[in-house]
């Protein structure tokens, strides 16, 4: 079982871009020396708490700084961009970091309608997201046209694209197209296992996948006693409740207790949204993550671990990996 990173580059309270960003290249070089498979950042505008709008220069900063770890999109909003810009983007990322970039598409505009109109995007962009999809993995492929446009740098770079989704949709065009498929569980579970089972038995083998590939998103808060993780894992579950309430801030450092926060029925619906995730010490994560797996049929996880303390979330990346092997893949993969 790869264990991946999903980086949020969260601006904690009290903090500038700026720290964020070194924050998350300090997550970055340990999760390298640690064995992780990739890492990857994801676009989202217009939020106090996030400081990856700039999602491929961020990229590019992080792959300058390590070294053999993949870094990618987890993901591109196709539907904020052109298909050449996007492909010319990470065409050049490729070119100077060969062999260790991944591009992952979503098809939501990663933020609101007020600022999608300021991004000056058709609104209804997203409905021509295969279409952008198909012409995306043309400028990155091998087959120059004469005449047309091509992607300069990009083409024949073959970066390799996956498709995110926290619906049906995204299962479908991922299965339809051949393409790896990722499933954003840590935030929306409901649909994780129709979308993989859908997934996996529409697959069309293609020029870029043999057989079907499905990494999901996982929250894993891992510390040396329970009580610490739980106190963690509450910067996460204020966070949640930020977006329950449309109240945008900062990412915030952990309380003693959320009870005084959120009413019981934020509190059901937080942790429904929540529901795939492992927090606690690491005998307690193992049967929590094994439980999630032997539930889904996924060939990678991608690990949320959203903490206020960068050395704290590096502890948890660090008890994670110390587990690895206890984690168990599941035997079947229909």
């Amino acid at each position: 079982m790869e264990l991946s990173i999903l980086d949020l580059v969260f601006i904690n309270q009290g903090q500038t871009t700026k720290d964020a960003i070194q924050n998350s290249v300090q997550v970055a070089k340990a999760a390298e020396s640690l064995g992780y498979n990739r890492i990857w950042i994801a676009e989202h505008h217009n939020f106090p708490s996030i400081a990856s709008a700039a999602t491929s220069v961020v990229i590019g900063h992080i792959a300058g700084h390590t070294k053999t770890i993949r870094v990618g999109s987890g993901g591109i909003m196709l539907p904020n961009h052109s298909p050449l810009v996007i492909a010319e983007q990470f065409g050049t990322l490729e070119s100077l970091y060969p062999n260790r970039i991944d591009l992952g598409l979503g098809r939501a505009p990663g933020t609101d309608q007020l600022t999608l109109r300021a991004l000056r995007r058709d609104p209804m962009a997203s409905q021509h997201f295969p279409e952008d999809v198909k012409e995306l993995l043309d400028y990155l492929s091998s087959d120059k046209k004469e005449g047309m446009v091509n992607a300069i740098p990009g083409y024949g770079t073959n970066v390799p694209v996956w498709i995110l989704g926290s619906s049906l949709f995204g299962a479908q065009l991922a299965a339809l197209l051949g393409l790896p498929f990722v499933f954003a569980s840590h935030f929306a579970p409901t649909y994780l296992k129709d979308a993989v089972s859908i997934y996996k038995r529409q697959f069309r083998p293609s020029q870029y996948l043999q057989s079907p590939y499905v990494m999901m998103a996982m929250n894993i808060i891992a510390a040396d006693t329970d009580e610490e993780a739980n106190f963690l894992f509450t910067s996460v579950e204020q966070s949640f409740l930020g977006i329950l309430r449309n109240k945008r801030a900062p990412f915030p450092p952990p309380v003693q207790s959320m009870d005084s926060l959120w009413s019981e029925t934020e509190k059901q619906m937080a942790n429904q949204m929540l529901s795939i995730s492992a927090v606690g010490s690491a005998k307690t994560i193992v049967p929590k993550i094994n439980q999630i797996l032997s539930e889904n049929n996924v060939d990678e996880v991608m690990v949320v671990s959203s903490i206020y303390d960068t050395t704290k979330r590096i502890r948890s990346l660090e008890i994670l990996m110390g587990v690895k092997e206890e984690l168990e893949v599941p035997k079947t993969h229909s």
